[in-house]
């Protein structure tokens, strides 16, 4: 997939965490959604672009061409609606394509938009109740990698998602990548395919422990509950590394196994296998 990342700026803690909550909303899994969502990390006044609280948000999609569709229409609808904030470009690179932002958004401004030119970037400025909402003109896009995974196995739901809950709070401070479902964590994993033709992905049924007797499983004996953890990242090494960070912070008391999703190759060229992962020697489990 390629993605864009976009640093959003706000007079403080409070708007900054409204203005995030809102841009990453419905933007878990392009299954069904325009974009996958996530922040990447917090910025300090001395980091960001206007001196002021920010942070680095990672935006996936399919193409360029998709991913300028749905940034903009976010952008306008979650970030320029938000008291105080601003959105600058956290990829300057533009030579695999780029996404619009304040060269799409100054229209609202019916004809009173201004900008400007500073060391090399064009910001806009746009009028708004508060005073003005400042974007600058575009932002790059790159080649990214989305979808790695694993499961947690655990005995019962409180052991998973408590193990689950470790895995995200490891994997939260490393650079380039984020975990774009609530909370980091995927309780309805999927599978390719269905036996509805309509559906692109169906529940992953080998891992669901209420069809056990009805299905191959994929469970082990002894687990009752499995949660995913899914990762998406600027390129093939911060995934891994977030896959080990995070399957090392998931082991511990009630979690028999720590599988992966493996789709037979169908979800792209980067295959991630746990044993090489973990830097281990032997038969690697497969996630593709």
């Amino acid at each position: 997939m390629v993605y864009t990342r976009l640093e959003i700026t706000a007079a403080d803690d409070y708007w900054l965490e409204q203005a995030l909550r809102t841009l990453c909303g419905y933007g878990t899994s392009v299954i069904a959604c325009d974009a996958e969502v996530g922040v990447e990390r917090r910025l300090g006044p001395e980091e960001s672009t206007d001196g002021r609280v920010g942070a680095h948000v990672l935006l996936f999609g399919f193409s360029a061409g998709k991913l300028g569709e749905a940034v903009p229409r976010r952008v306008g609808q979650c970030i320029m609606t938000c008291p105080t904030t601003s959105v600058f470009s956290g990829l300057a690179d533009h030579a695999g394509g780029e996404v619009e932002l304040g060269r799409h958004l100054r229209f609202f401004g019916d004809g009173y938009q201004l900008s400007k030119l500073l060391g090399g970037r064009r910001f806009w400025r746009i009028p708004v109740m508060d005073g003005e909402f400042i974007a600058e003109e575009s932002a790059g896009v790159a080649k990214g990698v989305a979808g790695g995974n694993f499961m947690i196995q655990g005995v019962d739901q409180a052991a998973a998602l408590s193990a689950a809950r470790r895995a995200v709070a490891a994997i939260e401070p490393l650079p380039g990548v984020m975990t774009p479902f609530p909370g980091g964590v995927v309780r309805s994993g999927s599978k390719v395919g269905s036996k509805y033709a309509a559906l692109k992905a169906s529940t992953n049924h080998g891992f669901c422990p209420t069809l056990r007797g009805q299905v191959a499983t994929e469970m082990v004996a002894g687990a009752g509950c499995v949660y995913e953890i899914v990762i998406d990242g600027v390129d093939e090494a911060a995934v891994s590394l977030a896959m080990r960070v995070g399957i090392e912070a998931a082991v511990g008391e009630g979690i028999p196994a720590i599988s992966a999703g493996n789709y037979g190759g169908k979800l792209g060229k980067f295959h991630f296998h746990l044993h090489p992962v973990l830097g281990l020697r032997g038969a690697a489990a497969g996630s593709g």
